[in-house]
């Protein structure tokens, strides 16, 4: 599939990678696939998503605030807990992060072995996760309904938006994005492009 990439197509999954590693995700998701789409280099797909309003920072504060770090053990109700006695669970957690950096609460993962031998993985890389490949799949099926030879950055937003139950479909949909009105959007660029 990934040979009738783009080379804007295989520069996006390289930036969702880098954004996993940045914020210290252990897989892509399609959270990091839409805020590769939000990328000057992904083409019409950047035009559609920023025209609709949406901004990297806007993205990231929402996967920050729907993304829970696992390992912090305390939840809304110890929140609740400590603040009846005067600690402020967020101003102590912003504090620590301010601190000691950005994770810095989370336990170090845990080594990660893959594969029929289970071998380390090597460097930084992060796999897909199931539903930010089922995007890419879409993607590739997107791109043969339209009678494309290629996958470009449009198609994995269509993709993205066929998919619609990852993090970056609640993302758009909480930010009030009509599902419809991009789809139209980026099978205009597609033709436009054509």
């Amino acid at each position: 599939m990934f040979e009738r990439f783009t080379t804007e197509a295989r520069q996006l999954v390289v930036l969702a990678q880098q954004e996993a590693r940045e914020l210290k995700h252990p897989s892509i998701g399609t959270e990091h696939l839409l805020l590769a789409l939000l990328d000057s280099g992904s083409g019409g797909a950047h035009v559609i998503l920023r025209e609709a309003g949406l901004t990297r920072e806007r993205v990231v504060a929402d996967i920050n605030r729907l993304v829970r770090p696992e390992s912090v053990p305390l939840g809304d109700g110890d929140a609740a807990a400590l603040e009846a006695i005067g600690i402020d669970l967020d101003a102590v957690r912003e504090k620590v992060e301010e601190i000691f950096g950005p994770g810095a609460l989370r336990p170090p993962q845990p080594e990660q072995r893959q594969g029929w031998l289970r071998r380390k993985v090597v460097g930084d890389h992060r796999p897909f996760s199931f539903r930010a490949k089922k995007v890419l799949e879409l993607s590739l099926r997107e791109a043969v309904v339209l009678k494309h030879r290629f996958i470009g950055p449009e198609h994995i937003l269509l993709g993205l938006l066929r998919e619609g139950s990852g993090l970056a479909a609640k993302i758009l949909s909480e930010e009030g994005l009509d599902f419809t009105v991009l789809r139209r959007q980026a099978v205009a660029a597609l033709d436009k492009a054509a």
